[in-house]
């Protein structure tokens, strides 16, 4: 199997437990007289199922990561860390960019000469040009990390 199918299974798997924890839930407790519309045991020991399949796949994806050398992204763990920190710092700065701009802040600004005008800290130009260079090395090693998944094997 690889990396990718074992990912695609694990996300199935993931949503496959929060429609059980949301049956369970629904079944817990039902009104004296009548009688659950699901049996919450049941549910329980499917979910438990569930669970123990998910570790499993889990642990194998975890310890591929960790195993596969990526050139200079270093592991594929290495090069999902790189791409997480670029995706937050792509986040800061645009959104560095955006207050600094005024996106979002109602009104036209300034209606009288009297009112104060409202200066921006940051090089707005710059930050959205950080910007659009984060979001290119964002996709080149989101490229390389998706050809990884599709190339390699898990490891069991």
């Amino acid at each position: 199997m690889k990396l990718a199918e074992a990912l695609a299974e694990r996300a199935e798997a993931t949503r496959r437990v929060e429609q059980l924890r949301a049956r369970v839930v629904a079944s817990a407790r039902y009104q004296e007289g009548e009688t659950p519309a699901e049996n919450a045991t049941g549910l329980l020991a499917e979910t438990d199922a569930v669970l123990a399949t998910l570790e499993s796949l889990i642990r194998r994806i975890n310890r591929t990561n960790s195993t596969v050398e990526m050139g200079q992204d270093g592991t594929l763990t290495d090069a999902l860390a790189r791409r997480d920190v670029l995706r937050l710092r792509h986040s800061v700065i645009t959104s560095a960019a955006d207050a600094a701009a005024g996106t979002g802040e109602r009104g036209y600004g300034r209606q009288l000469r009297s009112e104060l005008m409202m200066l921006s800290a940051l090089p707005v130009a710059e930050l959205r040009a950080r910007a659009d260079v984060l979001a290119r090395e964002i996709r080149e090693v989101d490229v390389r990390i998706q050809r990884a998944n599709w190339e390699v094997d898990l490891l069991d």
